[in-house]
């Protein structure tokens, strides 16, 4: 007969090896504990900190009083702000000022709606991603509320002449010195570099004479196209060294954000028989990569089912615009001066499947949203085949279109700005552009710090070259 296993030694061992299950599953699945609030990107955190840099409203909301003071415009497309200024500015007060609707300007109008937001008292914000804090300490990044596209875009109307100088004249260039000088002597950017912080340059050739100043800050933009490619003709020009250059933008810092759409939303019930196969207005001679579409132009103008029109953005374009778009199953999207436009936004609201022909296009917020699902991209050495586009277009079956625009009516709603408040202040579409913004901000945050961390650890003196020669 077996001798009988103590009843004290029995306890002791079971109670020894609840202690190290207990530990192995404590210690395996507790969070690390960070000394180090503001560098711990929590997953639990639903929301992006933001402090606003102080700089004089001269530099925002006073570019708008300045916009609307103008007694005229007379440049293509400023006939609806023209009539804004007759008719309806007597009515409004400075705080609720629109943004022009010139869309030459309105398209790059991100830098109203994103300060818009941050301005709004916390109780109306709804579902804003975005959470202002007042002291740039508490903040995950420090936004730099400069109208740049605005301000660029008045010099251009005041005086073009000196657009490209660095003299007292020039205005925009004068207000660009202003924001660099404020920004970068404050505690904030000495802290980290600037690393930290967010411009708005949606228009190219916004900040265009401190561009190189401001690299290392996260960069809000509609594309790289033109910034940094150097057109081997102007090389050994001046002013190239006002072009934003390969190493100061990258997908890995920067956040590509949509252009302002200018063409009113088609719901999916409102779509109707669409009779036209390939629909594209615009101009046929721009710059740099619009070669393409020059070519594209001569290959499609006579091709039956195929409507290019020239046209400009005024009320008349507009219209045509709209018709045309919504009566074709597609709508064409070559690079122009830069590798992506308004048009490709236009054509999403309007359910015409975008076709682009661009090779070195960037898009918004690709990660959460997959473009293949209600676009067509075909490569630059396809489409100038004869006759290789169309023949492709009309491979698609009419179960293909009809998924390619649920998807696209599915993903509308993400490109919006408009929030429908007087000044922009006000609750902003919870799905809508301004808070995937900030989300693709928010998910930066470990690199930003990183780059922040790293440059603190440098001795004095010690210079390291920027490398982002990545995308």
């Amino acid at each position: 007969m077996a001798p009988k296993t103590p009843p004290l030694f029995l306890t002791l061992t079971l109670l020894s090896l609840f202690s190290f299950v207990f530990f192995y599953l404590h210690s395996s699945t507790a969070p690390p504990h960070s000394t180090n609030a503001r560098n711990a990107l929590t997953t639990s955190q639903d929301f992006i900190k933001v402090y606003i840099s102080p700089l004089p409203r001269s530099l925002n909301y006073g570019l708008l009083d300045k916009y609307w003071a103008l007694t005229s415009d007379t440049r293509v497309g400023s006939e609806v702000d023209n009539e804004i200024r007759k008719t309806l500015l007597p009515k409004l007060s400075k705080k609720s000022l629109p943004y022009p609707e010139n869309p030459i300007i309105k398209q790059y109008s991100a830098e109203y709606w994103i300060l818009g937001d941050l301005s709004t008292p916390e109780e109306l914000k709804g579902e804003s991603f975005a959470k202002r804090v007042l002291d740039y300490r508490d903040a995950d990044v420090i936004f730099v509320p400069f109208f740049a596209t605005l301000s660029a875009e008045l010099q251009l109307v005041v005086n073009k002449g000196v657009f490209r100088k660095r003299v007292e004249e020039n205005e925009d260039y004068m207000r660009q010195k202003m924001v660099i000088d404020l920004v970068k002597n404050s505690e904030a950017w000495q802290k980290s570099g600037g690393r930290d912080h967010v411009f708005v340059l949606t228009d190219p050739v916004a900040m265009w004479h401190i561009k190189d100043e401001i690299a290392p800050a996260v960069l809000l933009v509609v594309d790289f196209g033109g910034w940094y490619r150097l057109d081997s003709k102007t090389s050994n020009d001046s002013s190239s060294d006002l072009m934003m250059h390969h190493t100061q933008v990258s997908l890995l810092k920067d956040v590509i954000v949509p252009y302002t759409y200018l063409l009113p939303r088609l719901h999916l019930y409102e779509n109707q028989k669409r009779d036209t196969l390939l629909y594209f207005k615009g101009a046929k001679h721009r710059h740099r990569g619009g070669i393409v579409r020059e070519k594209l132009w001569d290959l499609l103008i006579n091709v039956p089912g195929v409507v290019m029109e020239e046209g400009f953005p005024n009320a008349t374009g507009k219209e045509q615009s709209i018709r045309g778009m919504r009566k074709s199953e597609f709508c064409l999207h070559p690079a122009g001066d830069t590798p992506t436009s308004c048009r490709l936004f236009d054509a999403i609201q309007s359910l015409c499947i975008p076709v682009i022909v661009s090779d070195n296009i960037e898009l918004p917020f690709e990660g959460m949203l997959d473009y293949s699902e209600f676009s067509i991209f075909v490569a630059v050495s396809d489409a100038l085949r004869p006759n290789w586009l169309v023949n492709h277009l009309r491979s698609y079956s009419s179960e293909q279109k009809d998924r390619y625009r649920k998807n696209m009516a599915r993903v509308q709603p993400i490109f919006q700005y408009d929030n429908d408040h007087p000044g922009g202040i006000g609750p902003i579409p919870p799905d809508g552009a301004v808070n995937h913004i900030w989300k693709k901000v928010y998910k930066k945050l470990p690199m930003i710090r990183e780059a922040i961390t790293r440059e603190r650890r440098k001795p004095p003196g010690v210079s390291v070259p920027l490398r982002c020669h990545c995308t």
